[in-house]
């Protein structure tokens, strides 16, 4: 179900949105370990059975990836990147809908950005800004 945050409850979110995000992150790292695994399967082997049973690992690892993921988002995050560690959380600031923004290693929400603006528009937020919802 959809809702924007306040500054406290993405706060509060947070521990249980970063390893729900720590789990995603090592479900990707696993599929791209399958794929170099099948890459190199390709250039090295002849063996159409090595290259299937790899196709099939990559192929579940691939699916768990994106539950990991479904399952990270149904937080009420939004990912804009697993390998950059990038998350937004929706919110309002007056009437308008922006991001707050966390990056992987953040141990708090510090930071939002307009919706068209991206990580390199993130502002601090103010410690008195009770303008975010």
């Amino acid at each position: 179900m959809f809702s924007f945050f306040t500054t406290n409850e993405a706060n509060e979110a947070l521990p249980d949105v970063i390893k729900k995000y720590e789990y995603a992150l090592a479900k990707q790292n696993e599929v791209k370990k399958l794929e170099q695994q099948l890459q190199m399967s390709v250039s090295t082997t002849n063996s159409f059975e090595e290259y299937v049973t790899l196709k099939q690992q990559l192929n579940s690892a691939i699916t768990k990836f994106y539950e990991a993921v479904e399952i990270l988002e149904s937080t009420g995050v939004v990912v804009k990147s697993i390998e950059q560690g990038l998350l937004d959380f929706p919110s309002k600031r007056f009437d308008d809908e922006v991001w707050l923004c966390w990056k992987y290693g953040e141990t708090e929400i510090k930071f939002w950005h307009e919706k068209d603006s991206g990580f390199m528009g993130r502002k601090p937020i103010e410690v008195s800004d009770e303008s975010l919802v």
